[in-house]
C-alpha cells in the first residue's frame, strides 16, 4: 500500500497546547500508511519535545512566509497564494488544517485544488473570550463557509462540538472528537526534582508555591491569578508563572500595584516544563477560553493537585471535587477561596493529585494518534468508494 500524501497547515508552532498537538500528530503517524509534511508560518519560538520530535523524524516542514495569526489582509493573499502553490506542488490527497488562521485559508486553498480529503480542527474556537462582537461574527460567517467545505471536523471535547452546533458550524455527523494527546511517559523526574528547582528559582523549600502553565495573554486569565494570590494576603504563597507573553510587563506591573511582586517568579519559557511542575504544590488554570487545556492535563498527569475554570472543554476533563476544583472565569475570589482550601489542606492535595493521575490516562498521545488514523481511513475509504459508484 503506498502511503497517502498528508499535509498538516498551522499558522504557527509556538509553545502552545495547539503546536503540540499538530507537532505529536505529524511524528506518530504511521509512516507506512501516511507521508506526512507540515506547513507552518513564521514561528519563531518554536521549541520543545515535540518539535524535536518531528525533526528527528525527518518529517518535512514547510514554510509559508505571510501565514501570520493577525488579521492583515494583503499578507493573507499572499499565504493563500503560497499555501495553494504549496499543495498543488505535493499532490496532496488530504489535508488536515488546524486554529482558525490557517484554518480558513488552508481549507480554501485545498477547496480550490479540489484536494479529495479535507479535516480541520479548531483547538478550542475563538468565539468568546479573544475578541469584539464584529470580529466575532466575521470568524463565525468564515467558520460556517469553510465547515461545507470540510469533510471532518474534529473537536478536542463534546463541549467543543456543541458550541460550533449551536451557531450553525458544520453538522453533527462531520464531528469528531479526539482529545489533545499528552505524552504522559515524558513528565516522569525523580523524587527529588522539586526541591532543586524551587532552589534555582529562589522559591523557599517551606513555601505553597501555585502555578501554571501558558502563554501570558488576556484570555488565559493569569491577571485574576494575581489578583488571588494578592487577596489571601498570605506570604508563605509563591505564584510561580511559565510562560511569556505580550502582558507579561502588565502582570509584573498588577503584582507590584497589589503589593505580591516578591511572591511572584516569572520563569519564562521552559523546555523542562516537567521539572517546573514538580516544584508546584498546586497548579492553577485561570483561562477565559480553552478548547481542553493540554496543560491542565500535563499537571493532572504529574500527580498535581489542580483548580480550573470551568470554560470551553475543561469541564470535561475536571470532574470538581474528585479530581481537581472548578470555579467560575473571571472571579479572583473564588479562585483565592479554592488556593485557600488547599494550601492548608495537605491530604486534599494528594488525594486530588492521585485522582488526576488515574484521569490523564484518559488523554495519552497515543489514544489521540489511533484515533487521528482511524479518521483519515475511514475518510479516506469513503472518498474511494465515492469515487468508484457508478453514476
Amino acid at each position: 500500500m503506498t502511503a497517502v500524501p498528508v499535509l498538516h497547515v498551522i499558522t504557527r508552532l509556538d509553545r502552545g497546547g495547539s503546536a503540540d498537538n499538530t507537532l505529536l500528530t505529524a511524528a506518530r503517524l504511521s509512516r507506512e500508511r501516511f507521508a506526512v509534511s507540515l506547513a507552518t508560518g513564521p514561528s519563531p519560538q518554536a521549541g520543545g519535545a515535540a518539535w524535536e520530535e518531528v525533526r528527528g523524524r525527518g518529517l518535512p516542514v514547510l514554510a509559508v512566509p505571510h501565514l501570520v495569526r493577525p488579521l492583515r489582509p494583503l499578507a493573507d493573499v499572499r499565504a493563500l497564494r503560497e499555501l495553494v502553490a504549496l499543495m498543488r506542488r505535493g499532490r496532496y490527497r488530504l489535508v488536515h488544517t488546524h486554529t482558525s488562521k490557517a484554518g480558513f485559508l488552508g481549507r480554501l486553498a485545498a477547496a480550490l485544488l479540489r484536494v479529495p480529503a479535507v479535516v480541520h480542527t479548531p483547538h478550542g474556537h475563538v468565539f468568546y473570550g479573544y475578541h469584539g462582537r464584529l470580529l466575532t461574527a466575521l470568524f463565525v460567517g468564515a467558520e460556517r463557509w469553510a465547515a461545507i467545505h470540510t469533510d471532518r471536523l474534529v473537536a478536542l471535547t463534546p463541549r467543543e462540538v456543541r458550541d460550533h452546533l449551536e451557531l450553525g458550524i458544520g453538522t453533527a455527523a462531520r464531528f469528531r472528537v479526539v482529545h489533545s494527546g499528552v505524552d504522559l511517559e515524558a513528565l516522569a523526574v525523580d523524587a527529588g526534582t522539586g526541591l532543586r528547582t524551587r532552589a534555582e528559582l529562589g522559591l523557599p523549600a517551606s513555601s505553597v508555591v501555585v502555578g501554571t502553565v501558558g502563554r501570558l495573554t488576556a484570555v488565559k486569565g493569569q491577571v485574576d491569578l494575581v489578583a488571588a494570590v494578592a487577596a489571601l494576603g498570605d506570604p508563605r504563597i509563591r505564584l510561580l508563572l511559565v510562560g511569556d507573553g505580550e502582558e507579561r510587563a502588565s502582570l509584573t506591573a498588577r503584582a507590584a500595584a497589589l503589593g505580591v511582586r516578591d511572591q511572584v517568579c516569572f520563569a519564562g519559557w521552559r523546555a523542562d516544563v516537567p521539572r517546573l511542575l514538580a516544584a508546584m504544590d498546586i497548579f492553577v488554570l485561570p483561562s477565559y477560553n480553552e478548547g481542553m487545556g493540554r496543560a491542565l492535563v500535563e499537571a493532572m498527569g504529574s500527580g498535581l493537585a489542580v483548580i480550573a475554570t470551568a470554560v470551553g472543554g475543561v469541564p470535561a476533563v475536571v470532574d470538581s471535587g474528585v479530581d481537581g476544583l472548578l470555579v467560575r472565569p473571571r472571579a479572583p475570589s473564588e479562585l483565592a477561596a479554592a488556593i485557600a482550601l488547599l494550601a492548608t489542606d495537605p491530604a486534599g492535595r494528594q488525594r486530588l493529585g492521585l485522582q488526576a493521575r488515574v484521569k490523564a490516562q484518559h488523554f495519552s498521545v497515543a489514544a489521540m494518534v489511533r484515533a487521528i488514523e482511524t479518521m483519515y481511513v475511514e475518510l479516506i475509504e469513503e472518498k474511494q468508494r465515492a469515487a468508484t459508484a457508478p453514476i
